[in-house]
């Protein structure tokens, strides 16, 4: 190694990584090297070999592109959180090397070739599962990844991989972009009216902060959705839906840059690039492509399923609808409910029914108390400790914790929870490290943690605690499942453990398993304190709140099937050349399902990244999929409850993560389910909890 490279952070794997220490300068040397290693790696193991085996091919293979898909994981993760036009250069003259290695890789036929020999062999049925589902899961990735393709075909593949990864690449950084570019500056406080204090405390911060008299507002979702939900003002209402609904989009306002922005072409691109893909792989479509390493067997199931869930959830939403517009013109004076009056008629229709308001319940919620409960929840079901660890971070409001048990280290996560410039918006967990155990040598797990939540407010001097709303924490608790998955894996093979390996439209199950617990008493009465008196929340208050679960659940519940079919009709019967707007699949998936149509200026689509730029694409019905296991898991606690155990048992804890969690990827989610449960999945208990249930 040269001397550049001995000093380039990138390139220490000997622990975690050095964030103080990497600068854009470091990434297009580090990439270079650790291609040229992989590629004399690729080389050796391509050669001829008496006998394969796991020891002299998979090992070293795997040795050799986990710490490039490290160091590239580094890379992306810092491009996502601290943006920078240094950095995101870097990254984007790096992104069609590294893209162009892994499809290369997974096109090498020689390669292919070893893992099928491994699974001839009788020596295979003496590895482990883990090691047999990862020679299985290899065997099943060359073929998607054009392995079988002769060599025309092979070099059209690759190049489309290629023109994807940079497609979907500059539909982040439009959303970003625009989304970071567009402010709102008020003057006048009396603008504001019904907007809560903590709010506008922290607009007035930001403007501060640019050097501005008045309240600064932005399109990151802590500081716009106030306003949706509490501004008395509908010219402001409008305002602000206008501009988030159309951020991206041929209808954004005029920004310098607003036709640079547009996401509108890269969608086609997108779309047509698949569709193109499918068609080289032998396939009728992208979805049936997506669907390949999923639970669901085809488009068609899927579909089904979305379906028959839209139609359970109708006559609820069609009641929810009702009630809210009837509601707006008596009480509020609004005879033409509009999309932006949606969250502001709802939360004040909530108020008047329950007796409280999201603002109130938002008073109980600071961040240190969600914290230490949430811990102390994970503590109590999974028998672990969690404490403050020490690392460099990639900015100075990033905390690092570890996870212990028995006082051996289990794994660790950084936890970044405010929304800033430069960061990309939604929250989500991505791995830093993975588990495995390497010549006798463990490797712990290691989690990146994220969410937009709104930052410390400092008033005359003094920073004032975040609060969270009630959302924010089940968005916490959603990410931190996610972590848990990838951290408490017992599973010592890299290709399968944590979320490794494990099915698309099942990695959702812990994340949504997690939130359930944002319900129970037992946990918010220990993570709760009020942020002037310090007082718990109220029983009446928790009360109200769990009547109040379930409200709009039918009008929440169709707007996500709207989404997730619209993704699979996008990407299973739609025609990117044949002259079909998407805006036209988007409109008849909307006339069949929704009851809320949005205004035609609506280009949601538009900043639509879990399918355009997440890995989610003709999977998004992985949320409501996943969701019905969640909440059939979790019936397990409330049964347990039932009897008398509590819903914090740690028995039914420890089976949750032992059946589900410690496994990760090394066997298919089914089984892993039936295990826990004891039987095949059920809709009951998601019904149930929905208030849907017949």
């Amino acid at each position: 190694m040269t001397n550049d490279a001995l000093n380039n952070p990138l390139l220490d794997f000997s622990g975690l990584p050095r964030f103080d220490a990497i600068t854009p300068a470091h990434v297009t040397p580090a990439v270079e090297h650790l291609l040229e290693l992989n590629r004399a790696a690729v080389a050796r193991l391509e050669a001829p070999a008496e006998q394969v085996t796991w020891e002299n091919f998979v090992a070293p293979l795997e040795n050799a592109t986990e710490q490039l898909g490290r160091a590239w994981g580094i890379v992306s993760h810092l491009n996502n959180v601290v943006d920078t036009p240094e950095l995101r250069a870097a990254y984007n003259d790096n992104l069609p090397k590294v893209t162009e290695f892994w499809t290369a890789l997974a096109q090498n036929e020689a390669l292919f070739a070893k893992y099928k020999a491994i699974k001839a062999s009788a020596a295979f049925a003496g590895l482990s599962p883990a090691r047999q589902r990862i020679i299985e899961n290899a065997i099943r990735d060359f073929r998607m990844g054009g392995a079988e393709l002769p060599a025309d075909k092979k070099e059209r593949f690759a190049a489309i991989q290629e023109e994807h990864a940079a497609t979907s690449t500059r539909f982040s950084e439009n959303v970003l972009d625009a989304t970071n570019d567009w402010k709102l500056l008020v003057a006048d406080e009396a603008e504001l009216s019904g907007v809560p204090d903590d709010v506008k405390a922290a607009a007035k911060a930001l403007a501060e902060k640019d050097g501005k008299q008045g309240f600064q507002f932005t399109l990151h979702f802590p500081s716009y959705y106030p306003l949706l939900q509490f501004a008395d003002s509908r010219a402001l209402r409008e305002q602000v839906y206008r501009a988030n609904a159309t951020k991206a989009s041929e209808l954004a306002e005029a920004f310098s840059e607003r036709e640079k922005w547009d996401n509108s072409q890269n969608i086609v691109t997108l779309l047509k690039l698949r569709a193109e893909e499918a068609q080289l792989l032998g396939y009728a479509n992208f979805a049936e492509v997506s669907l390949v390493p999923k639970m669901a067997q085809s488009p068609e199931q899927v579909i089904g399923f979305l379906e028959d869930l839209a139609k359970r959830a109708r006559p609820y939403a069609e009641q929810d609808l009702a009630e809210l517009r009837q509601f707006a013109k008596e009480e509020l004076g609004i005879a033409d409910l509009q999309a932006w009056d949606l969250p502001y008629a709802s939360e004040k229709l909530q108020e008047r029914r329950y007796a409280f308001s999201a603002q109130e319940v938002k008073q109980y919620f600071p961040e240190h108390k969600v914290i230490d409960g949430l811990f102390r929840l994970v503590q109590s079901l999974f028998a672990v400790s969690i404490v403050r660890d020490e690392a460099s971070t990639w900015h100075q409001d990033v905390r690092f914790y570890r996870i212990e048990r028995d006082g051996k280290l289990v794994g660790q996560f950084y936890l970044d929870l405010y929304a800033r410039a430069g960061k990309s918006g939604g929250a989500w967990m991505d791995d830093a490290r993975g588990r495995r155990v390497e010549q006798g040598k463990l490797q712990t797990p290691v989690a990146y943690l994220t969410c937009n939540f709104t930052e410390p407010a400092v008033i005359d001097g003094q920073t004032q605690p975040s609060l969270f709303t009630h959302d924010e924490v089940i968005t916490l608790f959603h990410e931190f499942g996610h972590g848990l998955h990838h951290m408490l894996t017992l599973v010592d093979e890299l290709g399968v453990s944590g979320i490794s390996g494990v099915e698309w439209d099942a990695v959702e199950l812990p994340s949504q398993f997690m939130e359930n617990f944002c319900w129970e008493w037992d946990v918010l009465s220990h993570m709760t304190a009020h942020v002037r008196t310090g007082e718990a929340l109220p029983r009446s208050l928790y009360e109200k709140m769990l009547a109040a679960k379930n409200f709009q659940s039918g009008l929440q519940t169709l707007r996500q099937v709207e989404f997730s079919l619209l993704d699979m009709h996008l990407h299973y019967d739609y025609d990117p050349a044949g002259g079909k707007a998407v805006q036209d699949v988007i409109d008849a998936v909307r006339r069949q399902f929704s009851i809320v149509v949005p205004p035609a200026f609506n280009r949601f689509q538009n900043s639509f990244g879990h399918i355009f730029a997440g890995g989610y694409a003709a999977g998004y019905y992985s949320y409501k999929w996943a969701e019905v296991l969640s909440a059939d898991a979790y019936a397990a606690f409330e049964e347990a409850a039932a009897l008398g155990g509590g819903a914090l048992t740690t028995e039914t804890g420890r089976r949750f993560q032992k059946e589900i969690l410690a496994v990760g990827g090394s066997r298919p989610a089914l089984e892993s389910f039936t295990a826990f449960r004891g039987r095949e999945p059920s809709i009951d208990a998601l019904l149930r909890h929905s208030g849907m249930a017949a």
